[in-house]
């Protein structure tokens, strides 16, 4: 198939370091590439791929603070892929509903991948306008406060198999905390199980602008604690060790998470996750497998003290069988088939492999 891949421009493609959407969409665009398939990214210029690289904006947006409306480079971005869309048998639009007023309206098939929470008051009347517009969701929870959308299919993340493994070497010694720090994340929370617990807790988290106040107010008087330790934002090289390190990954959220990307990074380290049972939290972990759900603190307490009860080595083999990026790729060419065969469109170029 040939297919374009349509990112957003905040981050590069991969992002150096914090970016889920961005990092998501390279994973994506890259095994589908391997799979054997012509796939050209839209992204911006600093962004590395397999795929033919088409750059919509010189830098990612989050560099260049000379850019002030982030929304122009996105509408040049969309009028660049308009005028190649026939080109193309799929166009995978990773943009929120910025694409519908405009691709409902041409002959090639595009699909969105929805990435972030579906909860909002406006988005109902937005997805009444475009009831035909065809979306993913990245879990079954994400799906539900919007159920008249067109739902394609769900697909959840993956990663590459060899991006983030296991460090046998490193004795695990303390829990981790890894994302952004932000009050939906619970990172107050995570500092009050590692309390509890009576084990040390390592912080590896971006703060973006719009939670500096709530850093500053509500988390940095935490982080004097001795059981506690602040690293900041990390890359991804050194996710792997910080991962295997851990006894477990804390991830003690107070919303419903569309997915929850570090749950499947800490899996594919080997280490058990311990959540709190919001969003797509059941869906991800298995329960005694690759981790434990837990309704509240104490439980995530008490699920700390049956930690040997799992075995590292099946929750990275439960990571293979259940999220790798190869699995992810097929699982989304299943779903552009069937946009192929609804428009009963032929496709431009098969697959040389797969």
């Amino acid at each position: 198939m040939r297919i374009a891949q349509i990112a957003p421009l905040h981050e590069a493609v991969p992002p150096k370091f914090y970016g889920g959407t961005e990092r998501v969409v390279s994973y994506l665009t890259d095994a589908l590439v391997d799979l054997g398939h012509d796939v050209t990214l839209f992204a911006s210029g600093d962004s590395h791929t397999k795929a033919t690289l088409e750059a919509a904006w010189p830098r990612a947006l989050r560099l260049d603070p000379s850019t002030r409306d982030v929304l122009a480079p996105h509408m040049l971005m969309l009028e660049k892929v308009r005028r190649v869309a026939h080109e193309f048998d799929v166009l995978h639009f990773h943009l929120d509903y910025l694409p519908f007023p405009l691709f409902s309206h041409l002959n090639t098939p595009f699909v969105t991948t929805l990435h972030g929470r579906l909860d909002l008051p406006e988005l109902q009347a937005v997805f009444n306008t475009f009831p035909k517009a065809p979306v993913v969701s990245i879990s079954d929870s994400q799906r539900l406060p919007l159920p008249q959308a067109n739902w394609l299919d769900t697909i959840y993340h993956g990663l590459p198999e060899t991006l983030l493994t296991p460090q046998t070497q490193i004795e695990p010694q303390y829990l981790a905390f890894l994302g952004r720090l932000s009050p939906e994340k619970g990172v107050d929370v995570a500092i009050r199980i590692a309390a509890q617990s009576g084990l040390p807790l390592k912080i590896a988290a971006k703060i973006d602008k719009a939670d500096q106040r709530y850093f500053k107010m509500e988390i940095e008087p935490l982080l004097s604690q001795a059981h506690v330790e602040f690293l900041g934002e990390i890359s991804e090289q050194q996710k792997p060790g910080f991962l295997s390190g851990a006894k477990a990954l804390l991830f003690p959220i107070d919303w419903s998470e569309p997915f929850g990307l570090v749950m499947i990074e800490a899996m594919a380290c080997g280490t058990p996750v311990i959540a709190f049972n919001r969003g797509s939290v059941p869906e991800v972990i298995d329960h005694g497998v690759t981790g434990y759900i837990c309704e509240d603190v104490q439980g995530a307490v008490g699920a700390l003290q049956r930690l040997d009860d799992m075995s590292r080595t099946e929750i990275r083999a439960q990571f293979e069988r259940r999220f790798s990026a190869r699995t992810m790729a097929r699982n989304y060419l299943d779903s552009y088939t069937s946009l192929l065969l609804a428009s009963r469109r032929p496709v431009l170029r098969r697959a040389a492999a797969d």
